[in-house]
């Protein structure tokens, strides 16, 4: 079955979310003493709308779209890297200035995609699981659990990953993106039921993962 275009355009906003989201990230953010990076201004919404892509088309659609992400996340940072390096113009003045910007140390980098792939997975096994069990009753108890585990599963690995060792506490951190994340996943319930609602009327879809193989990899038959 060919794609729709509907499946493509939330693929798309996915997308966008997740690599906009690591550029964005370098940016510290203090409020009421609690730091976090701007990157979850949108990161959020890559699990509102993953959810939104396991719900209405199954796992099996919400791994290809992972994979995706993973892949334009892979080529976006390889292209900043290589205009960082490529050698400034005589007369740019601004070259430690774009290097702060949007430069990464390879452990940002690995922490990143780790916590990404993981996370992510967790949360569409959990909520396609979940839908099963419940029979598709209450969907605002699997968006909401599977962002509590997908969520907290990829605040714990970044954090840790790229910070452990640097003599900075993780567990403030951890618990304020992770709760930052919870809260926006809480908030956008309603709009998560009118998108599902939406797509499942017009597509006609509505997939129950009931025999499938959850594994990262599509297994071979």
């Amino acid at each position: 079955m060919r794609p729709s275009w509907l499946f493509v355009a939330v693929a798309v906003f996915f997308v966008t979310a997740l690599v906009v989201s690591n550029i964005i990230a370098v940016k510290l953010v203090e409020i009421s003493g609690q730091v976090f990076p701007a990157g979850l201004v949108i990161f959020p919404l890559s699990y509102v709308l993953g959810d939104v892509l396991t719900e209405v088309y199954g796992f099996r659609a919400a791994r290809a779209v992972i994979w995706l992400g993973f892949a334009c996340n892979l080529v976006a940072i390889a292209a900043i890297q290589v205009a960082i390096y490529l050698p400034a113009a005589g007369f740019w003045a601004n070259q430690e200035a774009y290097e702060t910007t949007l430069g990464t140390t390879w452990r940002i980098f690995l922490a990143s995609l780790a916590a990404y792939l993981v996370g992510e997975f967790a949360n569409a096994v959990i909520l396609a699981r979940m839908k099963v069990a419940t029979r598709g009753r209450w969907l605002w108890s699997r968006t909401i659990g599977s962002t509590v585990v997908g969520e907290g599963l990829d605040s714990l690995i970044f954090v840790t990953i790229a910070f452990a060792g640097s003599g900075a506490g993780l567990a403030n951190p951890i618990v304020t993106t992770w709760l930052i994340k919870v809260g926006y996943e809480t908030l956008a319930t309603p709009l998560t039921y009118a998108s599902v609602g939406y797509l499942k009327r017009r597509e006609g879809v509505d997939v129950y993962d009931t025999h499938t193989q959850f594994t990262p990899l599509p297994a071979r038959r």
